[in-house]
């Protein structure tokens, strides 16, 4: 009995030994496999893209967030990035704005929801880079300074020019801002959000302000505009999508003229403009989250938004690619496509870093005491 008590005590713990042999190491493994891809800064630090794509691959989904699918071509970037890696993308909330987004990151911290991903707008993205975790895609050599973080906390994807976007059957002929005063135009005139919050409105009121005399230092005449807009009872405080744009809710529409110009090929009479004397330009800005919880997976996706193929897919959204003059140089981009972009007359004004710090913070102070 005692040999066979010492038998089975001895099989019990060699099944002991057996268990902790076989079970452990993997956990540790993939402990470890999460935190290298947790801090990794390059594809260099998985071994090269083979690896980094092995590693997304095992993890097998994305998580992103306000990604509408007829924004910027999200739709079909998300598919392409699907068809290639074979990772599912979870798109929550496409409606959301750039302030929801890392709101929702940290409401689900910790949580495999929480966003992996995020497309911000300016002002939101400078106001959170402590969420974001560096990281250096294959072309961030490519990238003019101007345009990215040092250390790729950020970087500036797809961009484009501030428009004003009109249905020319019901509302006739809009040719500046100052037309959106018309009398005509009584509770039609729609701004993509709230400028306090998404990059889109942010850009709909700094377009207003430079055709009013004002500039990338001064927003204030901007918020005096839609303030006499809301006066006049043209302001309609809806925003607009292309649900809204479709039944003639909103008829105009102050927006990035690649969201304006995809309507144009689904409404008859939608007609879409660049105001002469506000070129407005912006980029948005693509990082990842720091707590990502699949971040390998989201590291390839920055990887495939700056490939020749992402950059070429925003470029079919009527987005302006980041790397465009790159991809000029080097014969990569789809010409036919980029040369159909719409004019721009007269010099871009673009928003500085700090210009956008300051006119956040106007607008934070005053939007909403003057427009509500």
């Amino acid at each position: 009995m005692r040999k066979s008590g010492l038998v089975a005590m001895t099989a019990t713990a060699a099944l002991t030994v057996a268990l902790v042999t076989s079970c452990a190491p993997p956990q540790k493994n993939e402990e470890q496999s999460a935190n290298k891809a947790s801090t990794a800064t390059s594809a260099a630090d998985f071994g090269g893209m083979d690896g980094l794509i092995e590693a997304a691959k095992k993890e097998g989904e994305l998580n992103v967030i306000a990604l509408p699918p007829d924004w910027a071509n999200y739709g079909a970037i998300i598919e392409a990035f699907t068809a290639k890696y074979g990772i599912k993308v979870n798109s929550a909330q496409p409606g959301a704005n750039s302030q929801e987004e890392i709101n929702a990151a940290q409401q689900q911290k910790g949580r495999s929801t929480a966003p992996d991903v995020f497309d911000l707008g300016q002002s939101v993205a400078l106001a959170n880079t402590d969420v974001f975790a560096p990281y250096k895609v294959e072309h961030f050599g490519e990238i003019s300074d101007d345009f990215k973080d040092p250390k790729g906390l950020w970087v500036n994807d797809y961009g484009g020019y501030m428009s004003i976007g009109f249905d020319s059957t019901s509302v006739g002929v809009i040719a500046g801002v100052d037309d959106l005063l018309k009398p005509e135009l009584k509770g039609k005139v729609a701004l993509n959000g709230d400028p306090t919050q998404a990059g889109s409105a942010f850009s709909g009121v700094m377009m207003a302000s430079v055709s009013q005399g004002g500039s990338p230092d001064d927003i204030a005449p901007g918020v005096e505009f839609f303030g006499k807009l809301k006066e006049a009872g043209n302001f309609l405080p809806v925003d607009p999508t292309p649900a809204t744009i479709a039944s003639g809710q909103t008829p105009v529409v102050i927006d990035w003229d690649y969201l304006n110009v995809a309507q144009s090929k689904k409404v008859p009479g939608w007609k879409v403009i660049i105001p002469h004397n506000a070129a407005v330009a912006g980029y948005y800005f693509q990082a990842i989250n720091k707590d990502a919880p699949h971040p390998a997976a989201a590291r390839l996706w920055q990887e495939f938004l700056y490939s020749d193929q992402g950059q070429n897919l925003y470029l079919a959204g009527g987005a302006r690619p980041v790397r465009a003059d790159s991809m000029v140089t080097k014969g990569s981009i789809d010409r036919a496509v980029y040369g159909t972009l719409p004019p721009v007359d007269g010099a871009a004004t673009f928003v500085s870093v700090e210009q956008n710090k300051k006119a956040t913070e106007y607008l934070k102070a005053n939007w909403a005491k003057v427009v509500g």
